[in-house]
């Protein structure tokens, strides 16, 4: 008689469990460990960068202007533009070259690590991206132009973008929270309060920032999980 899940070995439940998942998403892609499906992780660091406006763009880069996609993201239907612009803050600190990602938004937002923040003047928040009200402002300078903002600089969240069935395979949803754990030869670093961000066409990539891509050594990482974050800590950032 086989044995009750009451009396099963946990090992053996979520061995199970990972088979049947697996069995469900038969022709995905992704790695494969002894049979069963183990989905591609990429973490990338997410350098400063600005999301404009249609209405910026024009201000910043001249009448009619639209972005010129220069460099792919990883994400399908994002990219890096050629366009770039000088962030301006208090007493004239200024952060230049500051690469615009497209495509275009419908607020403008600015995204900085710590350190950005602190050359710039500017006690920026940690927000989840499009989360910008109260935030404070800066002043963005292009070739034609400037503009300035009144609200959007944030210091962003990590994040995980993950559709469906990765979501299945480590049993979350949009909304919940999930930890990184990254190892190298020089250090270990664990980020808690991943965000997931759900969607059907996203590809697995965990986005942190410089300040913490630089701590944990990720360039020279040796082992990367990323796994469920029990309980979760859903709270507001």
């Amino acid at each position: 008689m086989s044995a009750s899940i009451q009396t099963m070995d946990p090992s053996r439940i979520e061995s199970l469990v990972r088979n049947a998942i697996a069995k469900a998403l038969s022709g995905v892609p992704g790695a494969s460990e002894g049979g069963v499906y183990v989905p591609k992780l990429v973490v990338s660091i997410s350098a400063r960068h600005v999301h404009l406006t249609d209405e910026h763009v024009e201000k910043l880069f001249g009448k009619g202007k639209t972005l010129t996609p220069e460099k792919e993201l990883y994400q399908d239907g994002f990219y890096a533009a050629a366009e770039t612009v000088m962030i301006v803050g208090p007493r004239r600190r200024m952060l230049p070259n500051v690469r615009v990602l497209g495509p275009t938004r419908k607020a403008s937002q600015v995204e900085l690590a710590f350190t950005d923040t602190i050359s710039l003047g500017i006690d920026a928040p940690v927000r989840h991206s499009g989360d910008i009200r109260g935030t404070p402002g800066c002043v963005l300078v292009g070739p034609a132009g400037a503009v300035e903002l009144s609200e959007g600089v944030i210091r962003a969240a990590r994040h995980v973008h993950i559709n469906p069935r990765d979501c299945a395979y480590y049993g979350v949803k949009n909304g919940d929270f999930m930890s990184l754990s990254v190892k190298s030869h020089q250090c270990g670093v664990t980020f808690e309060d991943v965000l997931v961000r759900e969607d059907a066409n996203a590809k697995l990539e965990v986005h942190i920032d410089t300040d913490e891509g630089n701590a944990c050594d990720l360039d020279h990482a040796t082992t990367i999980e990323l796994k469920r974050q029990a309980p979760c800590k859903c709270h507001d950032h």
